[in-house]
């Protein structure tokens, strides 16, 4: 109890501090910062797709591959474990130099690496509930020649819907927050929310700064909750 206790005060208090100073600031932040909160949302989205369908690529993979391909699964899933979005992002700067501006690709490349970031996450809730539901429902599946789109339709995806509703909202929050890639690529036009807030710390507007960390936190707990309540509300029906 004592250990709970002293995590949730460590995470509240300073997130309580931020939410207290800055939801006053909200009405007056600078159109810059609501440009970059709608970027962050096109980047959280587009993050969330991506991320579920390599995870559940993965996962289908592993289910239905037979120990290689489990073995696989596990290895690719976890090579983004071993490196930080920033140092993922630098290898992608040093490559696409050459080629192409870096700037011009800021947010599908920001769209990436956070996708793939999530994935091993994504995993540990998806695979245990598909191989769950193969061992229920795959042979019934089977005998019915279900395969390929309509078993994934029909069979899969309505019995997966909880943990997919929570692993969209924990992609959604995760890439709401991120602060890596988009400060290696981005421009002085272009910013995510996170990175707008930390060029107003940078120009010690701290109000304004505050009040975009508020911002930021309201975005990323209401998509989490959002997309998880999806999730359990459709799984319900």
């Amino acid at each position: 109890g004592a250990a709970i206790l002293g995590a949730v005060l460590f995470l509240l208090v300073p997130t309580g501090l931020v939410i207290a100073r800055g939801a006053p600031e909200i009405a007056q932040l600078p159109a810059s910062v609501w440009r970059a909160a709608g970027a962050s949302l096109l980047v959280a989205a587009a993050s969330t797709v991506l991320a579920l369908a390599m995870t559940l690529a993965l996962a289908l993979w592993g289910a239905h591959g037979g120990r290689v391909a489990r073995g696989s699964e596990t290895v690719l899933s976890s090579l983004t474990l071993t490196a930080s979005p920033l140092v993922m992002g630098t290898g992608l700067f040093i490559l696409l130099f050459p080629f192409v501006d870096p700037q011009a690709l800021a947010l599908p490349v920001t769209v990436c690496v956070n996708a793939a970031i999530i994935v091993p996450f994504a995993l540990r809730s998806v695979a245990p509930a598909l191989a769950a539901v193969e061992e229920a429902y795959g042979r019934l599946g089977d005998s019915l020649g279900l395969t390929g789109w309509p078993r994934l339709r029909l069979l899969i995806l309505p019995r997966l819907r909880r943990p997919l509703g929570f692993t969209a909202g924990l992609a959604a929050a995760l890439s709401m927050g991120d602060l890596g890639v988009i400060a290696l690529f981005a421009d002085p036009e272009v910013a995510t929310l996170p990175l707008a807030m930390y060029r107003l710390m940078g120009a010690y507007q701290m109000d304004a700064a505050a009040g975009a960390g508020c911002l930021l936190v309201l975005l990323s707990f209401g998509l989490f909750w959002l997309l998880d309540r999806g999730g359990r509300v459709n799984a319900d029906a």
